[in-house]
């Protein structure tokens, strides 16, 4: 139990060294990701107002037959299509904490490719 402790603090702590360098503003937004064992969600957020501007979730997507890191990619994609919607079309990447490798990576890269700047 206290490795998993750990292990969290940790996550924690690059996280908040993280928040402290850049945050979202109404010009570039902030693009966060939430990773789980089973799901990804992601969420562009404007910190100045506090206020989540568009998100995208897994479940919605309706997915089927595809691995972790396809549905990622797609969730990127969709994500980028509602942001330029709302005539987002830059944003600041917010990892969480979670190495740039793997589902974090497809995101970023199916964001790119629907046309978000980061």
């Amino acid at each position: 139990m206290n490795k998993q402790i750990a292990k969290i603090q940790k996550q924690q702590r690059r996280k908040a060294r993280a928040r402290a360098k850049f945050s979202g503003t109404s010009k570039r937004p902030r693009l966060s990701v939430f990773r789980s064992l089973k799901n990804i969600n992601v969420q562009i957020i404007d910190d100045s107002i506090s206020k989540t501007l568009v998100s995208v979730d897994e479940k919605e997507l309706k997915l089927d037959k595809k691995n972790k890191t396809e549905i990622a990619f797609e969730v990127g994609k969709k994500i980028a299509e509602k942001a330029l919607e709302k005539k987002i079309k830059e944003c600041v990447f917010d990892r969480s904490g979670y190495k740039y490798h793997g589902r974090v990576k497809a995101v970023a890269e199916g964001a790119r490719e629907g046309g978000l700047k980061f």
